[in-house]
């Protein structure tokens, strides 16, 4: 039985659904800057005040004390991650000030748990592999760096060549090798990764929960065959009736998200494994957050706090790419049962509170167009 037309499969359209369709603010941080410090919130930024605040606001009063932390779990440090930001600016953006400060107050606050281990050695043995395989350093900068998939990870990988002295430049037209010439704490003694965690500047780049799930399931069912036959064969095998003889190049975001639904998330891909269980912000007291909705403002400040040479700029996207927009995130929302939706955000609720991403929205109201 062949998918039904009201989901959205990569075969049958990859490109972006224009239209009518009603699509989702941007997220706070990727709106323009304002130069006055007294700008009211957005209705946005005000949503992301209730919604992260009221979390906060129950950890703060003790509300949640009887409540099992998900696993897995960190330490009970309060992070300030605007410390010598450039968001004390003057010239800051007000709105992104006020997330900033959300998501800091936050993360302190669940961190601040008494259930939390204390550093990465209080992890599970798989926590800890999965961690230490993904933070970088940089020996010549001296800085870690937790990468995630799908939030420019590939450049950040490209800049650290180019600082190593590996690569000549962040433009240099090769294919992206993303182990060669690389050094993850992974590679390090416990003691050597003491040290670093201790004494070296830490950072790692979020993006909203919703818009990296998308961007992976149309790169990698739509673009990559090596995914196409590991996952997507298996996928259309497991959630579709009548599969056939499954190539994996057309699984729908429906059979997607039901293959999500049935995995642990601390075995998932890297791709779709959530934020929270890549870099564990609570067990590795990050000093700055930053924010794919602001890569490039974000970037440059890290690039200027790590001493980068001022030739080492963070690459401009590519004409070709093809960015997730928000017409086409309540597009692929929208066309998901509400059932599937409401069983997935569960999965991403620690990087959608953490973070201050808004959840979204799929009310019959915005769906409807």
């Amino acid at each position: 039985m062949a998918p039904s037309k009201q989901e959205f499969s990569l075969k049958r359209s990859s490109g972006t659904r224009s239209g009518s369709v009603l699509g989702l603010r941007p997220p706070v941080n990727s709106l323009p800057l304002r130069r006055s410090s007294a700008v009211l919130p957005s209705v946005l930024t005000f949503a992301v005040i209730v919604a992260s605040g009221g979390l906060l606001l129950m950890i703060e009063k003790g509300l949640l004390n009887s409540v099992d932390t998900p696993p897995p779990r960190g330490n009970g440090k309060k992070f300030d991650y605007l410390s010598q930001s450039r968001h004390e600016s003057s010239d800051a953006d007000a709105e992104s000030q006020i997330v900033q400060d959300i998501r800091n107050r936050t993360i302190g606050a669940v961190c601040g748990q008494k259930h939390m281990p204390h550093s990465v050695w209080a992890l599970s043995p798989l926590q800890r592999k999965t961690l230490l395989q993904h933070v970088l350093v940089s020996e010549e900068h001296r800085f870690l760096f937790c990468y995630v998939p799908k939030v420019a990870c590939s450049n950040w990988k490209r800049i650290l060549k180019v600082l190593s002295g590996a690569l000549q430049s962040v433009s240099e037209p090769l294919k992206m090798d993303h182990k060669s010439d690389l050094l993850f704490l992974s590679d390090l003694q416990p003691e050597q990764i003491r040290y670093r965690l201790q004494h070296y500047f830490k950072f790692l780049f979020v993006r909203h929960p919703m818009e990296r799930l998308l961007s992976a399931y149309r790169n990698k069912f739509g673009e990559i065959a090596a995914y196409q036959r590991k996952y997507g064969a298996e996928i259309v095998r497991r959630y579709r009736k009548n599969p056939g003889q499954a190539a994996g190049d057309d699984v729908t975001f429906t059979e997607f998200v039901r293959y999500l639904l049935d995995e642990d998330v601390e075995r998932m891909n890297e791709h779709w494994m959530p934020v929270y269980n890549l870099c564990q912000p609570c067990a590795i007291n990050y000093d700055f957050i930053g924010s794919y909705e602001r890569l490039q403002e974000d970037a440059g400040y890290v690039l200027q706090r790590v001493g980068a040479p001022p030739a080492v700029q963070f690459p401009q996207r590519q004409a070709w790419y093809n960015p997730v927009t928000p017409q086409t995130l309540q597009y692929y929302l929208c066309s998901l049962p509400p059932r599937l939706l409401a069983d997935l955000l569960p999965k991403y609720i620690l990087d959608f509170s953490l973070f201050s991403y808004a959840l979204p929205n799929t009310t019959s109201q915005h769906c409807r167009h």
